[in-house]
């Protein structure tokens, strides 16, 4: 039977967070500079990196079911590159995000309380799509292949839109769903409109925002597969990604077009990762590569786009 210490430990954790985050740095609603943006994206990854300690701590006192008999080095190497695959995965839906408060005219002040209630449902779907493939991948034979080959298709697909200079459209088949006001009314999210209940605009968003998580995490989940299926090394790496997501999207928003090259990098780990899942019963990448292959890509992204920016400027 699974020891649920470390499970507790984890759930209580990132509840502490969230609670901290909305009751102290955000009590009063107020707009996220940029300044304050920094700090918070900092705290959160400095939270992931001690989560690290943790992690080793329970491995090597063996309070964890250990199902891939893992040593506490290996737990935590495969632990941070499962988080930087997710975190960096993450910077397409920052792109997204932003366009759909665009599209929903959600006030900056809003967009914090949309973000935080989007991480929360994020948390849940994730647990069960997490659990939905590490049973597939015990159940049936050849899945990392089938993964690989969707992640591989995924990848392909982006660098063609990306070549087109397509955007992504804008959800209107949820409108059809519901009945939407198209007014913030003071950042309620439901109404009475001459009598009729009615969604405002901020539900459209929250619910579009939910909805575009959950075929991000199609691409994500398999991704992390190509490092671990430790049940708790997969969802703790998610969970400090997607903590972090929020206030790395205030600190990227005015910044998103400065950006624009971290894509291919995102298409470069989606390619490493694909192969590695697909060629996973031939060859053995090891970890630390893979790591270094995967902030090699982002620095380089982070490079060109900065230099390609201060060369049009």
């Amino acid at each position: 039977m699974e020891n649920i210490i470390p499970w507790a430990i984890l759930i209580g954790y990132f509840l502490v967070l969230l609670a901290f985050d909305f009751f102290i740095l955000h009590k009063k609603n107020k707009t996220t500079t940029v300044k304050r943006a920094i700090f918070e994206t900092l705290f959160f990854i400095t939270n992931a990196l001690l989560f690290a300690v943790i992690i080793y701590w329970f491995y090597s006192n063996s309070i964890i079911n250990n199902i891939n008999n893992l040593t506490p080095s290996q737990a935590v190497i495969k632990y941070l590159t499962g988080y930087i695959i997710e975190l960096s995965l993450s910077v397409d839906n920052l792109f997204v995000i932003a366009i759909i408060f665009a599209s929903f005219k959600i006030p900056y002040q809003h967009q914090h309380k949309l973000l935080f209630l989007g991480i929360l449902g994020a948390i849940v779907f994730r647990a069960i799509l997490i659990s939905i493939g590490l049973i597939l991948i015990k159940k049936i034979h050849g899945m990392n292949f089938i993964f690989g080959a969707f992640l591989l298709f995924t990848a392909l697909k982006m660098i063609k839109k990306e070549a087109e200079h397509k955007e992504p459209e804008k959800p209107k088949g949820i409108m059809r769903l519901f009945r939407f006001s198209r007014e913030h009314h003071d950042g309620k999210f439901i109404v009475s409109v001459k009598g009729k209940m009615v969604f405002t605009s901020l539900f459209g968003a929250l619910l579009t925002i939910e909805l575009t998580d959950l075929l991000f995490a199609l691409d994500s989940i398999p991704a992390i597969f190509a490092v671990t299926t430790d049940p708790f090394l997969v969802y703790s790496s998610n969970v400090f990604a997607i903590m972090g997501l929020r206030s790395l999207y205030f600190f990227l928003s005015n910044m998103l077009e400065r950006f624009a090259y971290l894509k291919y990098s995102v298409f470069a780990i989606l390619i490493f990762v694909s192969l590695k899942l697909i060629t996973a019963n031939w060859v053995e990448i090891p970890e630390w590569f893979s790591l270094m292959f995967i902030g090699t890509s982002l620095l380089i992204g982070i490079y060109i786009s900065t230099t390609k920016v201060k060369g049009v400027d």
